[in-house]
């Protein structure tokens, strides 16, 4: 039969999968969010880059049309006066021929051929207009062909790759010729007029990043508090259940009569229920000081008072109950401090505490104290098992026991990850700090810095 205490130590199976299980959701949802975004946020830039892509063909279709128109013009103007070249456009095999055709066709038969660097050159200045920076040359083509290049009007590389062609006007009545126009590497022309659109799409997918991120950091954090409350309700009642179960066995003895013969018996049990009813108090009232001291509202009591005398308590007090080979070293040159003497006397105990438990089986714990310009500072040195440097950054914690778990050469912690928060909060009240230096296997040396009185600066 399992006791009440018992039962209480039991895992809690449902609640955990559903964690699980909320967290497994949570990551799902995320991961098929973050997908959505990006597909939609890859189809919006697609689709403005090909309009953009189009508008720039449509720009250089518009350039050549009028570069070959005023082409035509200046070499019309050369031609005799009275000369006319026009002709209807009239269909074969079904196409309509543009009158430009028949117009440089003309033209050309006159001896007036069609010029491309001067079409290059009114073609540069229509591109301009356009805010199209690109280079680009001007060619004829045979349509029949597979757009053979017959003339070019400068040397350029003639690959497909990266460029936009514009569409080709018939230069020729049978279709057997052609002008057009090739833009190079009009990326930069595209990427400039979608300059705005990508920076918003830039910013805005930071944004979604960072939410994303800071969203799976809360999710960590989240499920290290729970782990953390989880395994802090376990230590917690695993601490109490030693002296409940103590004071249910001394008060059953109690009440079973069997220590009214013996009142030396009856007294013991009776201290005994005093010092664990004590024990669980002490446990109680440092969550609930930790509490306060986060949130300000506990004051210290500040005096001046001896540090000797207060040391020489703790000793004697650890040296009476510790199970290992315990040796103690004063070395207090200054004598007295000020603040709260029952906080800072927890404080250093705690301390103490810790390095009996992280020690060898003998241990060598070395107390000092000094002024120095602000500040009287404490030590407290031990010969123990030290602490990573890793874990140094986190032993103030609240709940902190993973680094205690790993420093235990037994795998199993004492205590519920309160002790050295509780020093770090009592330290902060004082508007003090504490520090470490520690060195794996060899030493761990914790020294509270408190300030001294105002008069006394």
């Amino acid at each position: 039969m399992l006791s009440n205490i018992d039962r209480m130590l039991l895992p809690l199976p449902n609640t955990k999968k559903m964690m699980i299980n909320n967290k497994k959701y949570i990551v799902i949802f995320t991961i098929v969010g973050l997908v959505a975004i990006l597909g939609l946020q890859t189809i919006w830039l697609f689709n403005t880059y090909a309009l953009v892509k189009r508008n720039i063909y449509k720009e250089c279709n518009e350039a050549l049309r009028k570069a070959l128109n005023e082409e035509a013009v200046i070499r019309l103007k050369q031609a005799p006066d009275g000369t006319k070249i026009y002709s209807p456009p009239i269909k074969q095999t079904g196409e309509v021929i543009p009158q430009f055709a028949y117009l440089d066709e003309g033209l050309s038969k006159l001896g007036f051929e069609l010029s491309l660097d001067r079409v290059d050159t009114i073609v540069s200045i229509y591109l301009i207009r356009f805010n199209i920076e690109s280079e680009f040359f001007v060619c004829i083509v045979n349509p029949k062909s597979e757009e053979q290049v017959l003339r070019i009007s400068k040397q350029q590389n003639l690959s497909s790759l990266g460029v936009i062609k514009s569409e080709i006007i018939p230069t020729r009545t049978d279709l057997s010729q052609g002008a057009q126009l090739v833009l190079l590497n009009p990326y930069w022309a595209i990427f400039e007029r979608m300059g705005l659109l990508m920076i918003a799409t830039a910013i805005m997918m930071i944004m979604v990043i960072t939410c994303i991120i800071y969203q799976i950091k809360i999710i960590i954090r989240q499920d290290k508090i729970a782990k953390v409350r989880e395994d802090f309700s376990y230590a917690m009642i695993h601490d109490m259940k030693t002296p409940l179960s103590s004071i249910l066995a001394c008060t059953s003895l109690l009440h079973s009569g069997k220590t009214e013969s013996t009142p030396q018996l009856r007294e013991r049990y009776f201290c005994i229920i005093e010092d664990e009813t004590g024990h669980l108090l002490n446990l109680a009232n440092k969550v609930l000081t930790i509490s306060k001291l986060e949130s300000h509202k506990l004051e210290m009591a500040k005096i001046t008072f001896q540090l000797k005398p207060m040391v020489e308590d703790l000793i004697e007090k650890f040296s009476a109950k510790c199970a290992k080979l315990l040796h103690f070293t004063l070395n207090l040159q200054a004598e007295e401090v000020h603040g709260d003497e029952e906080y800072l006397k927890e404080a250093i105990s705690n301390l103490i505490d810790n390095a009996i438990k992280y020690s060898y089986q003998t241990v060598d714990i070395s107390i000092s104290s000094l002024n120095n310009a602000t500040h009287t500072l404490i030590k407290v040195r031990d010969n123990g098992i030290g602490i990573s440097e890793k874990d140094v950054k986190h032993i103030f914690e609240k709940f902190e026991r993973a680094s205690a778990f790993k420093r235990s050469r037994l795998g199993k912690v004492a205590g519920f990850g309160l002790g050295l928060n509780y020093v770090y909060q009592v330290m902060e009240a004082h508007e003090g700090s504490v520090t470490v230096n520690s060195i794996e296997k060899e030493f761990s040396e914790f020294t509270l810095y408190i300030p001294l009185k105002t008069n006394d600066l």
